[in-house]
């Protein structure tokens, strides 16, 4: 049994009572499905013994009454075959259906569970096609290949059974076949295994290619890259083709090969049973029997071929999605509680060290004291660290050296959903989601009224070109916002950042990206925003954090500098220096 399918089996424990009751409609339908060649056997064996038949010897002896029996039986048998039919086609579907759903579910909430490094070293079309495409594979295997692999196994064990009491010396010939056919499923099974892992490997590079391309698009057009990029998407397209072709090449040479072995325990039966019967040694309906039943014994097994190109599918999406289960959880969330109500926001950063995977430190022997309710501001060159700072402060990284305290308490200590309700983050950038303007502000404050927004929105000075969409709050404003201005979005973002209302306030090149004019707006919002909490304002534009209580001067991940605007001046260092270059006094 291969290693996805005891994790899928084992993941399934919590469905066991529905697959018990699938599989046992599988089997009552097989069973009832194998009883009409039955009944044409006992059918012949009326009209050639009539009253010596089977039929007769339970005290129905007249040839009309026994034929009245079968057909009887017949209804009986076929009505029951189709309601275990509907039955068990109802329950796989709903199985493949519910299991589909909850590894979904699983699958994503584990991987909203894992730290950000993951998502850098991951495409998003990669793990988009985990999420979708491989569970869909696994449903398709559930909604059909489960029952086929149940039915012919039903079909061998019941008709070679029977064969082997009814005409015990020439059943052999019709189950002869049977481990041959079974050894070259297994040996097919084991060939196909590679190929189709190498078919969802390459489907996962193809849709990742094609997931970037199209957050890209704009860059695409503007550097009319489109044949280029047309040429990237034809080369992974191929290779996922060529994939196939090596599976498909396999995989189509199975029901083939199977074929000519059936047709060797057909033949035989054909030949020898029926010299059994001329000789007297078989009864002519024993005969019809065994002829009907050896191709409805070895005719199932030639959709083997089709069951193992879905199982071997299944399989390699199986060992895909859980993978991703099995990726170990970096960030754990702490027991102590602090809910936002308490928070003071007093951070602490005790001589932090952090380095990027394979990478040389990106923060070292940082410390840095920023009392509750003040404004601090961060400044540096790109790459001095102040954005790592940010996601240290987050936990979407964990320090690997030093103490980071809120309010006295280690925040690995804290439950992460409190340390991350405690702070709020505008960024430059803004990630707003396909959506409304209301349900968009309203993010993270799910539960807020259309007034809350409002006045979230007026703070962040978002009010005015709200009402100049075409549905206001409830305009639709794209995928990203693509729809708004750069500097509208950022309006959007402080809003959000408004309404939930944090304790401790992190800024992150808020204004960066956006005109004199929009800056002016958002540094009025931000001034309202940032009385009575603790705000950490990160900045290029040095005039951005000149009135803070206090500026650190970060260079190279280690703190070089701080001070108020004017004491960072006077020390003539490398504050002074970039404030001249800003000014124009350099």
């Amino acid at each position: 049994m291969s290693p996805p399918l005891l994790r899928l089996l084992s993941y399934g424990q919590k469905y066991r009572t529905l697959i018990g009751q699938a599989i046992a409609c599988s089997i009552l339908n097989k069973i009832f499905d194998l009883a009409p060649p039955v009944l044409i056997g006992a059918a012949v064996d009326v009209i050639v013994q009539q009253q010596d038949s089977f039929i007769a010897k339970l005290g129905i002896t007249d040839t009309f009454s026994q034929l009245l029996v079968l057909v009887f039986l017949s209804f009986l048998v076929w009505g029951l075959e189709s309601l275990f039919q509907y039955i068990y086609n109802r329950l796989w579907r709903n199985l493949a259906q519910a299991m589909q759903h909850d590894l979904r579910l699983d699958a994503y909430e584990h991987l909203q569970s894992l730290e950000l490094a993951y998502f850098e070293d991951s495409s998003t079309g990669g793990l988009m096609s985990i999420l979708s495409d491989d569970i869909n594979q696994l449903e398709r295997f559930l909604d059909v290949g489960a029952n086929e692999i149940l039915q012919v196994s039903t079909t061998v064990v019941i008709i070679g059974t029977a064969f082997m009491l009814v005409a015990p010396n020439v059943a052999w010939m019709t189950i002869l076949p049977i481990p041959f056919i079974l050894w070259g499923s297994i040996a097919f099974q084991r060939l196909l295994a590679s190929r189709y892992a190498e078919v969802r490997e390459q489907v996962s590079l193809l849709n990742g290619q094609l997931s970037n391309n199209l957050t890209g698009i704009t860059t695409i057009k503007s550097f009319t890259a489109e044949k280029y990029e047309l040429g990237r998407i034809a080369a992974q397209s191929q290779a996922y083709r060529t994939s196939n072709r090596r599976a498909i090449a396999l995989s189509a040479a199975f029901v083939p090969l199977i074929r000519m072995i059936i047709l060797v325990g057909f033949t035989s039966i054909l030949l020898f049973g029926g010299m059994e019967a001329a000789a007297g040694r078989l009864s002519v309906g024993t005969y019809s029997v065994l002829v009907f039943m050896t191709q409805r014994l070895l005719w199932p097994l030639t959709r083997l071929g089709n069951t193992l190109d879905q199982y071997q599918r299944a399989m390699a999406s199986t060992a895909r999605v859980m993978n991703l289960l099995d990726t170990p959880i970096a960030v754990h969330s702490g027991d102590i509680a602090l809910p936002v109500s308490q928070v003071q926001g007093e951070l602490v950063l005790q001589d932090i060290t952090f380095a990027y995977r394979h990478r040389s430190p990106a923060i070292q022997h940082l410390s840095l004291h920023i009392p509750a309710g003040e404004t601090i501001g961060i400044v540096g060159a790109t790459g001095s660290g102040k954005s790592t700072l940010v996601k240290l402060l987050l936990r979407l990284y964990e320090v690997q050296k030093g103490i980071i305290t809120l309010d006295g308490i280690e925040i690995n200590r804290l439950q992460l959903p409190d340390l991350r309700r405690a702070i709020g983050l505008v960024s430059q950038d803004v990630f707003l989601f396909h959506g409304t303007v209301r349900e968009n502000i309203a993010y993270g404050s799910f539960d807020s009224t259309l007034s809350e927004i409002r006045a979230a929105a007026e703070i962040a000075e978002a009010q005015e070109f709200i009402d100049q969409l075409p549905q206001g709050y409830e305009t639709i404003i794209g995928e990203r916002g693509q729809k708004l201005s750069g500097g509208q979005q950022q309006r959007i973002a402080i809003a959000r950042a408004v309404l939930k209302d944090p304790p401790v306030i992190i800024l992150d090149e808020a204004t960066s990206a956006v005109d004199n004019e929009t800056e002016a707006a958002i540094q009025r919002s931000l001034e309202k925003i940032t009385k009575n909490r603790t705000t950490i304002a990160i900045a290029h534009r040095l005039s951005t954090v000149r009135n803070a209580d206090c500026i650190y001067v970060m260079e190279q991940g280690k703190l070089v500098e701080q001070g108020t605007h004017e004491q960072l001046l006077e020390q003539q260092g490398i504050y002074a220096t970039l404030w001249r270059v800003q000014s124009g006094a350099k």
